[in-house]
């Protein structure tokens, strides 16, 4: 799985004025990158969080991960694996529960909300089970709806995995004075998001219902990409961390195809590509990317099957783009045609894209739930394995940025990839 911060430890601005000390004690702080290791059947996660402002002696560490940060430069990495999960909530099979169908209320929000299998609610919309409120945000599963009754789970969506968390110390610095809040370490990287992403019981998702496909705008696509865009849709950091994840897994020669293609491809840290191939909306776009040896205008959503002979690519990515898509398991399927087999399938995305053109499903769903729908289309499409999902939050927003002065964070990063075979 790529590490992001192998090959470089970004500065994250965290030193006092004066020397930066060389080594993690109680009396400094650190920057910290905490990753996740886990895997849900045959799917391989890696989720990592950045955390800014560490303390020995005031945050929460496991002893396992504490003894190696300790008298530890930046750099330096400790790991420990948990084979039942802990240190988070253990599973509780008292917190799966069977409902009446009426105690979901659909009309908490003011577009009614029906339950679906495997996917994420808010405890508000159970309020009165167990004493839970209208007000309780922390999500829960819908495992099951059956006639007349739905299964939820209410158990932390990492409880009772076997998990390996890894901790890289990114900075040090000298402590500030003034308070911080006491964080636990493995429950912060756990929080909001990681395991999501995974099957319930190894069940496949109900994300066909409701009309997911459905569009703000539903004219056809050439008539809104017809005008060429020449601008970057997530900041410089969270761009260079997708370069790097393309770099780490597409060999050296390859025959690449940039799907949904525009004006740059973030192909540039891949070795010696043999060609790269841009397919997209706009002609114009396509022609001013350095990068490209060819490219094909061409609609997916009008015509879904890819203009290319079998066998041709041995890598294909899809930046920032697979929520367009409207008819994704028949593009999914033409990408594992067009794919040599052991070539990689590639898609990356974040929290922002053009809302009159992405599906209705994908604004829905919590972000890490998006990774779970890419896995269903791999799923649907069949002929892929070495599936794997990653996700990196949590980096400092560039100073220089346009949204510097609202956002502090960089863009978040989501991957979900695959393996042709046969």
């Amino acid at each position: 799985m790529p590490d992001p911060f192998e090959h470089t430890l970004p500065d994250l601005g965290l030193a006092a004025s004066g020397e930066r000390p060389e080594r993690v004690d109680e009396r400094g702080t650190f920057g910290l990158a905490l990753t996740l290791h886990w895997t849900s059947g045959a799917v391989n996660h890696s989720d990592c969080l950045v955390t800014p402002r560490m303390k020995l002696g005031q945050d929460r560490f496991p002893p396992e991960l504490e003894a190696g940060l300790h008298h530890q430069p930046a750099g330096a990495v400790t790991s420990h694996r948990w084979p039942d999960g802990a240190p988070l909530p253990g599973y509780r099979g008292e917190d799966v529960l069977s409902i009446e169908d009426s105690a979901f209320n659909r009309h908490l929000r003011r577009v009614a909300v029906e339950p679906r299998a495997g996917r994420f609610y808010p405890r508000g919309f159970i309020a009165g089970v167990r004493g839970l409120l209208r007000e309780d945000r922390t999500p829960f599963r819908m495992g099951s709806v059956d006639d007349g009754r739905l299964t939820i789970d209410l158990n932390h969506p990492m409880a009772g995995r076997d998990i390996e968390v890894q901790a890289r110390i990114l900075d040090i610095s000298r402590a500030r004075r003034g308070g911080a809040a006491c964080h636990d370490v493995v429950e912060l990287a756990a929080y909001n998001g990681p395991g999501m992403q995974a099957r319930w019981r190894g069940r496949p998702t109900d994300f066909r219902a409701d009309d997911p496909f459905r569009r703000a705008d539903p004219q056809p696509d050439h008539d809104f990409y017809r005008q060429p865009r020449f601008v970057q849709h997530l900041d410089r950091t969270a761009l260079a961390h997708i370069r790097r994840l393309y770099r780490d897994l597409i060999p050296p020669g390859a025959d690449i195809l940039d799907l949904m293609s525009s004006w740059v491809s973030h192909l540039d840290d891949v070795a010696v590509p043999r060609s790269v191939t841009g397919l997209g909306m706009n002609a114009e776009e396509l022609g001013a990317n350095p990068l490209l040896t060819e490219h094909l205008v061409h609609d997916l959503n009008a015509e879904p099957r890819l203009p290319r002979d079998d066998q041709v690519f041995d890598a294909v990515v899809c930046t920032v783009s697979v929520e367009y898509l409207i008819h994704p398991v028949a593009v999914f399927r033409e990408v594992r045609r067009v794919l040599r087999p052991g070539g990689r399938f590639i898609l990356t995305f974040s929290d922002r894209w053009f809302p009159p053109k992405a599906i209705a499903l994908w604004q829905d769903l919590h972000e890490f739930e998006r990774m779970g729908l890419v896995l269903e289309y791999f799923f649907e499409a069949g002929g892929f394995d070495g599936l794997n999902t990653w996700s990196l939050r949590g980096l400092p927003r560039p100073d220089d940025d346009k949204y510097a002065d609202r956002l502090t964070r960089s863009d978040p990063i989501f991957a979900v990839w695959g393996e042709k075979y046969g």
